[in-house]
């Protein structure tokens, strides 16, 4: 029983008529879920179909939780143990908690804040569970990481050089430091708010020197992609094929 149950909430294969319709009800009920975020006000509808969302996603994560060794292969109590500290786990479990009313004490600082409500984005993440492209493009991530790692290093880096120059450079500009790291990192990635400009002419040059290796560095990421992606693409078209049953085309 518990193997089938494992079977049906898994990513479905093919033939499993049961674990399909679930992955389909998942994708479902996670786009109605965003719902209640896209308004202001609350109406009897948004929150009952944020009660279901919830009231599924909890059944939804008690049965992976009861599957857990199955999951990861190892019939011990290590697999129950590890699996709420797996990134998907956290991800159904911040999902799942701004919506419990049980815990509304708990949260009252962080509803101040709204903090509560915006964590509800995260079931946005369900659906790489359920969706054959995200799945692909978490494996480019993944087999591309250390490159990714070392762009985002030099972006991270190119923003704090860039901070303490202009910063130093024209300092009536800029209230505190964080300012001067907020223009960098909108510098960097050419959006332009235009509510920080530099009016110096020392400060206008050192705006076009970062704005061209800005280019460039926001430029890396979609090529190291676009190529793992590629390359993720040609490994599975010449992994070899079953062979064809002659009797079965027949």
């Amino acid at each position: 029983m518990r193997k089938r149950i494992f079977e049906i909430i898994e990513v479905s294969r093919d033939g499993d008529r049961a674990s399909a319709v679930y992955d389909s009800v998942m994708i479902v009920l996670i786009a109605l879920s965003l719902l209640p975020l896209m308004y202001k006000e609350s109406t009897p509808f948004l929150n009952a179909v944020d009660k279901i969302a919830v009231a599924v996603f909890t059944l939804d994560y008690l049965l992976r939780w009861s599957t857990a060794d199955l999951k990861f292969g190892r019939r011990s109590a290590l697999s129950f143990l590890r699996y709420p500290f797996s990134f998907m786990a956290l991800i159904d479990l911040l999902s799942i908690l701004p919506s419990l009313t049980v815990l509304n004490s708990a949260f009252k600082v962080l509803r101040m804040f709204r903090m509560v409500r915006a964590l509800r984005v995260f079931r946005v993440l369900r659906a790489v569970r359920y969706s054959k492209s995200l799945r692909i493009i978490g494996a480019v991530l993944k087999n591309s990481r250390e490159s990714l790692l070392a762009v985002g290093s030099l972006a991270v880096a190119y923003i704090f050089i860039c901070s303490l120059v202009i910063f130093n450079a024209e300092p009536d500009s800029f209230r505190n430091f964080f300012e001067a790291l907020y223009w960098s990192t909108v510098l960097l990635t050419t959006v332009g708010f235009g509510d920080i400009t530099p009016v110096t002419a020392i400060g206008r040059f050192i705006a076009m020197s970062s704005s061209i290796f800005g280019i460039a560095i926001v430029a890396l990421p979609s090529g190291i992609i676009t190529a793992g992606y590629m390359k993720l693409l040609s490994a599975d078209e010449s992994a070899p094929q079953p062979p064809k049953n002659p009797v079965a085309e027949l």
